[in-house]
């Protein structure tokens, strides 16, 4: 059996902790949710010398173990707890080298735990360019523990990472701050009545409120131990801080130099431009267009590519395999329905890749900080600007995301409005409607359908800010809460990290909207191929009287479709059709929709099986293309299904409409209560209805 050593990665925010992450763990990696919560984790294994392995956890940001968070809380009871199963064997405090006196706080009050702790000091690449100059033999001595310069540009510095944790033993436990001089006569008091415990453990218990495994708070009220009012431990909890900074200011004043006349520079004059309350916008809003226009135009070949090869495989799968109802629901079903959203990973991973390169370059900082004051006018927290944009990817970590509001109805405001945003699990169903009804052709050089999706993406944002006011207006928030952020660094995006970050991302889309698929392209298909009637039986005996003028593949065409409307799914169909018909959409439509809700993007799956099914299929001939298929489908009528205004009426739906059940459980469990969740999903499907109606009711 291997030897484990487990490693938590603790640190400020923006100090590139995930940088260093990634450099040691690579792709074995992970992200899940803590037992019992929804804050992320990230953990991943690096390996050591033969035999030993590093399991390292990446631990939400924090800026000290003072916590005001439920991140910053986590990341204190783990280190608390001595029995957790994550409980780290070693500490390496990531450090910003430009930030370092105000990095070093967490550092001691980790190393007062008595955990080996090394101090890791990233981006000392920009050192020369910010004039600064650090004596680390001296910063290792009155420090008392081992530093690493690292750096995203090389990856040098990982061996000497490596061979720090596997010897991680030899590192010094001792503490940095002796606690009782904060107050002597009251931690003398506390720690007498616990004399076998670490008197920091015990200081940070009675602040935060937390549990470890040996004592509690409640414990210690129980003891013949008083503890201060509130105001009380804040003023030794700044008194506590002020000790800090004077022994870290002595420590830098001999192992730190820094050239002021280098400090600034570069970085305040782009600010400057960025945070322009003008031109800011201006640049943003020439960013997305440039996003857009750039996943249409990249994302055209791989999509092409990934088409004709699930294509190819389902006629391999029917022309190869004994005919029969398993090979059907293979090439009919599965394959298909997978295929359906395969195909628009690349568009996906464009969008990924383009919002990572947003937030490691720290543009993305500078977004939230632009578009405070306007938050802040339509009734939201300049903090509620980070779940908004957090939206674009999914709507369930962005509502997570509201924890730092403080103002309940802040939050709460934000909370309801966030799944206005767009969200990646839409991009399919936009994608495939633009292609269906918007022109592939270009104006001033821009793309009409890049156009139209950076439009949803706009409307969505609009419809959340409207929202949030008219919110506001009905609760009546007086209060504000103050909204303090740090702008990072400007730094070149590290290739591997967007990697990681794209991967991560695209697979979890794939694997948990492929489940969700899987399963319902399975259930589809059965209903699309079972049925009772007559007409289901012998659909022959209803195309025409004059058979002899019909081909034998339009009499096999118009079987298949008088089998799938008389199908159980055709029946299902039929009955919710009155109900979006106002709207300008069919039967398979309305089955798409309906299914939608249990994952967006389950609609173009569930499309692709139901027109595959309808489309006849010689089993030699090759496949075709679901949008072909979908841009020619007709009514009883013989008019078009996909027109400019059911396509418009459709995006518009998608765009207003509540964006899955997992958004509504996620909301149901942030706000405690089955009331909001409910309203919100009967006010944003009214909604989506009312638009989709007027607007189709207009344009045709």
């Amino acid at each position: 059996m291997s030897k484990q050593i487990k490693v938590a990665l603790i640190g400020n925010p923006n100090t590139g902790k995930t940088s260093i992450f990634n450099s040691l763990t690579g792709l074995n990696q992970k992200i899940a949710n803590y037992p019992g919560v929804t804050v992320e984790k990230k953990e991943g294994v690096c390996k050591l010398s033969r035999g030993v392995k590093a399991h390292i956890f990446d631990l939400p940001g924090t800026y000290s173990l003072n916590a005001s968070s439920m991140d910053e809380n986590l990341v204190v009871e783990l280190l608390l707890n001595k029995n957790h199963k994550d409980f780290p064997d070693l500490a390496i405090i990531v450090s910003d080298v430009e930030n370092l006196k105000r990095n070093l706080i967490l550092f001691t009050q980790v190393k007062d735990l008595e955990i080996p702790t090394v101090l890791a000091i990233n981006m000392s690449d920009r050192m020369k360019y910010k004039g600064i100059e650090l004596d680390i033999e001296k910063l290792e001595k009155k420090l008392d523990t081992k530093i690493i310069l690292t750096t995203n540009r090389t990856k040098d510095w990982v061996g000497e990472v490596k061979n720090l944790i596997e010897n991680y033993k030899d590192l010094s436990s001792k503490i940095f701050l002796d606690t009782s001089i904060i107050e002597p006569e009251y931690f003398n008091k506390l720690k007498n009545i616990f004399p076998n415990q670490q008197l920091y453990k015990l200081w940070v218990v009675i602040c935060q409120d937390v549990n470890f495994s040996n004592v509690s708070r409640q414990e210690i009220e129980n003891s013949d131990f008083e503890i201060k009012s509130t105001s009380e431990l804040k003023r030794l909890q700044q008194k506590e801080t002020i000790k800090r900074y004077q022994l870290i200011n002595n420590i830098l004043k001999e192992g730190q130099t820094i050239d002021s006349s280098k400090a600034q520079g570069f970085r305040a004059k782009i600010d400057k431009v960025l945070t322009h309350k003008f031109f800011g916008y201006v640049i943003f809003l020439m960013i997305l267009m440039a996003i857009f226009q750039t996943i249409y135009e990249w994302a055209s070949i791989p999509m092409d590519f990934i088409d004709s090869s699930f294509a190819s495989l389902a006629d391999w799968v029917k022309i190869n395999l004994p005919s029969g109802a398993m090979t059907n629901l293979l090439a009919d079903g599965i394959i298909t329905g997978i295929g359906g959203i395969v195909i628009f990973i690349p568009q996906i991973a464009f969008l990924f890749m383009f919002i990572s390169i947003l937030e490691e370059s720290g543009y993305m900082s500078r977004v939230v900080f632009l578009t405070d004051k306007t938050m802040q006018k339509f009734g939201l927290s300049g903090k509620s600007v980070v779940p908004l944009i957090s939206g674009v990817a999914c709507a369930i970590p962005a509502i997570m995301a509201t924890r730092n509001i403080e103002s309940w109805k802040e939050r709460l405001i934000t909370i309801l409005v966030t799944p206005f945003m767009t969200c990646a699990a839409r991009l399919p169903v936009y994608l495939i409607i633009i292609a269906l009804v918007i022109p592939d052709e270009k104006i001033f050089g821009l793309n009409y359908q890049a156009i139209a999706l950076m439009s949803l993406y706009l409307i969505g944002f609009i419809t959340a800010l409207l929202s949030s006011l008219i919110l506001t207006k009905i609760l009546k928030i007086k209060r504000r809460s103050i909204f303090v952020m740090e702008m990072p660094n400007y730094k070149f995006p590290r290739i591997k990290d967007v990697f990681y970050t794209v991967f991560e991302k695209s697979k979890s889309f794939v694997v948990e909207a492929g489940k969700i698929i899987l399963a319902i392209s399975v259930i589809l298909w059965v209903l699309a191929t079972n049925g009772i009637g007559d007409k289901f039986e012998n659909p022959r005996n209803y195309i025409s009287e004059n058979i002899e003028e019909i081909s034998i593949e339009e009499i096999q065409t118009l079987e298949a479709s008088i089998k799938l409307e008389n199908s159980f799914i055709g029946f299902i169909g039929k009955s919710i059709e009155p109900v979006f018909k106002p709207l300008g959409y069919d039967w398979k439509i309305g089955i798409g929709i309906i299914t939608s809700f249990a994952a967006r993007e389950v609609f173009v799956g569930t499309l692709a099986v139901i027109y595959n099914i309808d489309n006849y299929d010689d089993s030699e001939g090759k496949k075709e293309e679901i949008k072909n298929i979908m841009a020619r489908e007709t009514d009883a009528n013989g008019n078009k299904i996909f027109t400019l205004a059911s396509g418009i009426s459709l995006l518009l739906f998608y765009a207003f409409a509540m964006q899955c059940m997992s958004t509504l459980a996620i909301v149901r469990k942030e706000t405690n209560s089955w009331k909001w969740p409910i309203l919100q999903f009967i006010i944003m499907t009214a909604l989506a209805y009312f638009i989709s109606l007027i607007s189709f009711q207009i344009l045709s």
